[in-house]
């Protein structure tokens, strides 16, 4: 037993050796949170209506702001560079980053006791849609989580911050896991008699889970936390570069406001639909997107600050067009095979089939952005690799008061429905991701633009032809072959339509010698040789 300890500590804190490797670690780990996360939600679609979710989903917005701006913002970009850096130079090290937790951690606190006290003057503002007794539902499952969920989630994610800091990923990524299995089993076990209550409950415990299995990163790493509020210059360096970052994040978390509000007005049920359709975007932007940017800034933080700049250029390049062969097929797939993948996703005993539909269009428009979205979460982590949060707050501050502007114009001007929402948000994330290229480019002083124009040309030939051939295998076997009225055949045919798509576009790679596919090998011989390791440890234990 204790060599079999030995052996599984050794694994979950070995420090990753490249972005490949560690990308390839966060993407499995992402992969199973997400559809963990999807479990959560089909769980929820069987147990509540649509209409009964808005106010299970709007209660996060308030929290999901306070969050989004202390993490996405000051940690998740800003506080690694920093962390590598004090690491190298100074001595005070643990002084430094606890001074800078106990900062942050302070502040969370002012704004929870604020925000708990001001949540009746702003839920009603920003669900001008909703009736008094869903407004006072919201109001309460609010304060619960901004009590007993955020602060364990802003912590934990400092400690996953340290880690990923490190290299090392396989701890913060199952932490996750845990977090979305406590709202299954608690929304399964208590639906019927606890009603919304049960998942807000079970979120709770899933945040506390989520902080208390990623402590032994403490030790593992060596970092001893100090309850200290000392180096203050350099706890003001660290706020000064974030604070472009955390702008940005409030401006968007602004703008998903906006986006709630109008929901909202376009009748009971559609801030579910713009949510859960959303959210299925996410799945492969999460996977591939945000794994790539996650894995990537320690990388770049260390070549940047080695001063290898040919070397940075090529790494851009590289990945740029890794994250898009990887995703353009995806979102060429969410569209051809929007209903039944929502279907599949979503098709719980109470979500009817116009929320299905409306889901389906809304996850179509959402897809046109989907490989430029998962692009935006690597460029932000260039800049922020050379300290640099200003540009990517400019283009975001431009290109998100677009988007609200589309939306209002959209929604209230034009009287789309929900999905017009997801339009505006493809057209300014693309424009946002345009932007960054430019003056990435602009920055470092050139990278190969025309080799990465012909190589994307070839992928998107490369998906369209085998986004035709696939659409019409799925006309052909949805009702002929397949009986898509029950589930299973639902299932059978995404598994039939998906294995042609990814035959046939991997075939179709290879003629056009897109050289991008050979990242699929690497990630083979990486994937064996971690499950070699885990072999390894249970052989040692026999």
């Amino acid at each position: 037993m204790n060599n079999l300890l030995k052996r599984t500590k050794e694994f979950i804190f070995t420090q990753q050796t490249s972005i490949v490797a560690s990308t390839l670690v966060l993407a499995w780990m992402m992969i199973l949170s997400r559809l963990a996360g999807f479990v959560r939600y089909r769980i929820l679609v069987g147990a509540f209506t649509k209409e009964e979710l808005d106010i299970f989903f709007a209660a996060f917005r308030i929290p999901d702001l306070v969050f989004e701006v202390l993490i996405i913002g000051a940690l998740s970009t800003t506080f690694i560079p920093y962390f590598i850096e004090y690491q190298k130079k100074s001595k005070d090290q643990s002084k430094i980053i606890s001074s800078i937790i106990n900062i942050v951690s302070l502040f969370l606190f002012v704004s929870v006791i604020i925000l708990v006290l001001l949540l009746p003057f702003i839920i009603p503002l920003i669900t001008p849609g909703f009736t008094e007794d869903k407004i006072t539902l919201i109001i309460d499952y609010s304060r619960m989580l901004l009590l007993g969920q955020l602060p364990f989630l802003v912590l934990g994610n400092f400690l996953t911050g340290i880690s990923q800091a490190k290299k090392t990923f396989i701890l913060p990524a199952i932490a996750p896991i845990i977090y979305n299995l406590a709202i299954i089993v608690s929304t399964i076990l208590f639906s019927h008699s606890l009603y919304l209550l049960a998942p807000i409950i079970g979120v709770i415990v899933g945040a506390v889970l989520f902080f208390v299995i990623q402590l032994p990163i403490l030790k593992a790493v060596n970092f001893r936390y100090q309850f200290v509020l000392t180096h203050l210059k350099e706890s003001i360096r660290f706020f000064k570069t974030a604070l472009p970052r955390i702008m940005t994040i409030v401006v968007a978390q602004i703008d998903a406001t906006v986006d709630l509000t109008l929901a909202t007005l376009l009748g009971s049920g559609s801030y579910t639909i713009f949510y859960l359709a959303q959210h299925l975007q996410l799945l492969p932007v999460s996977i591939i997107g945000m794994s790539f940017g996650q894995a990537s800034l320690p990388y770049l933080t260390d070549i940047y600050q080695e001063g290898k700049i040919k070397e940075f250029k090529n790494i851009i390049i590289t990945s740029l067009l890794n994250i898009l062969f990887l995703t353009v097929p995806v979102a060429a797939f969410f569209i051809i095979a929007r209903t039944p993948t929502v279907r599949l996703f979503y098709g719980g005993e109470k979500f009817d089939w116009e929320g299905t539909v409306l889901t389906a269009q809304t996850l179509s428009f959402f897809s046109l952005s989907l490989p430029l979205h998962s692009v935006y979460y690597f460029l932000t982590r260039c800049f922020y690799s050379f300290f640099d949060t200003k540009t990517p707050f400019y283009i975001s501050l431009f290109t998100i008061a677009l988007n609200a502007g589309l939306s209002v114009l959209f929604t209230i001007g034009l009287h789309l429905p929900v999905w017009s929402l997801a339009l505006s948000f493809s057209i300014s994330m693309s424009l946002n991701v345009v932007l960054l290229y430019i003056f990435i480019h602009n920055k470092i002083k050139g990278l190969d633009t025309i080799y990465f124009l012909q190589e994307n040309f070839k992928i998107i030939i490369t998906t369209f032809n085998t986004s035709v051939l696939t659409y019409f295998l799925i006309k052909l076997l949805d009702g002929l072959i397949f009986d898509t009225s029950r589930t299973i055949n639902v299932f059978l045919l995404l598994v039939v339509a998906g294995t042609f798509f990814t035959s046939v576009y991997l075939f179709l790679s290879w003629i056009f010698n897109i050289k991008e596919m050979y990242i699929i090998t690497k990630m083979l011989i990486k994937t064996r040789e971690y499950k070699q390791k885990i072999v390894e440890i249970y052989k040692g234990v026999e």
